[in-house]
């Protein structure tokens, strides 16, 4: 109990990505371009979506606005602390912060989660059911699916928070790690671990796994649409409209299940940090270019803002 006092007054020690002086001045400019390109990326989308009305009002990009204000946050939570640890020789984190990082970690990657899903849901609307995409993803149907995004990544990782919150950590202090994640916090607890344990392999799969699978049954649906379009050029415009969305799926899922969805006895650290730089750090730069670039409408949308821009200037 001593110990686990200490560690809540004096927090945690995050030793970061190498304890190697020569590598931390390595990776430190490496990770600071990634964060401002992650910045610049995803702000440009957000401004870009919020300041067209044509862009605004499609359900499809008002997702992306959404999933890009994530993207922002979710990199905000871990980066800058992260970047701070390796200028820094003390590398600690408050206890009260080290869980705060961790909530706010937890409930911007579900919700990244939950929005993708929302977005492969307009699109199985509009290639399925063309003629009655209107009236099925009309402004109140985006608004529910947008609000049950975002509350229900919250409400779950206030479960998840509490749970970790009432566990005692008198082992050690030191996470070999370069942010508060779940499973090396979980390694230094010297009580039960259980319910958290359960609340991971349970809910925790289902709000990650559940709209993984439910994107993955909407593109079965979807290429089955597209295999019944008559000419080839309509196939190709059919899957130019998902290929921004799948790559986005791609990137997100195949880093979060290698990291989360396996046994505990399985679980490496090292794997560990190494993948979570790329759902950290390099999803969230890349989504902005994934959706920008080969995209008609948001590079039209960027040539509108910058001749506005020239004319003002003018």
């Amino acid at each position: 109990m001593g110990s686990d006092n200490q560690t809540r007054m004096s927090g945690f020690v995050l030793l970061g990505f190498s304890t190697k002086m020569e590598n931390q001045r390595f990776l430190f400019p490496i990770f600071v371009s990634m964060y401002l390109l992650t910045l610049l990326g995803n702000l440009m989308i957000i401004l870009l979506i919020r300041t067209d009305i044509r862009l605004l009002h499609a359900p499809m990009y008002f997702f992306l606005s959404h999933l890009s204000l994530a993207d922002l946050c979710f990199a905000s939570t871990i980066v800058p602390k992260a970047l701070d640890n390796l200028l820094s020789n003390t590398k600690t984190i408050s206890y009260w912060g080290c869980f705060t990082q961790m909530y706010f970690f937890v409930a911007f990657g579900i919700t990244d989660s939950f929005l993708l899903a929302s977005m492969a849901y307009d699109r199985y609307v509009a290639i399925c059911h063309p003629l009655h995409y209107s009236a099925l993803m009309t402004r109140k149907c985006c608004l529910l699916l947008v609000t049950g995004s975002w509350l229900l990544a919250h409400l779950h990782s206030l479960v998840h928070t509490l749970l970790m919150v009432r566990l005692s950590f008198c082992a050690s202090r030191i996470i070999p790690h370069f942010f508060c994640d779940v499973q090396p916090l979980l390694r230094l607890s010297c009580s039960s671990t259980q319910p958290n344990e359960l609340l991971a392999f349970t809910e925790g799969s289902l709000v990650i796994m559940g709209p993984f699978l439910f994107i993955v049954i909407s593109y079965i649906l979807i290429l089955r649409a597209i295999l019944k379009v008559p000419s080839a050029a309509g196939k190709r415009k059919a899957f130019s409209t998902c290929g921004s969305h799948l790559g986005a799926v791609s990137l997100f899922y195949g880093t979060v299940i290698a990291v989360y969805i396996q046994p505990s006895s399985t679980y490496s650290i090292t794997k560990d940090r190494v993948v979570s730089v790329l759902y950290t750090m390099v999803t969230p730069m890349l989504n902005p270019f994934i959706y920008s670039l080969r995209n008609e409408d948001v590079m039209g949308a960027i040539r509108s803002l910058l001749a506005h821009s020239a004319a003002c200037l003018n």
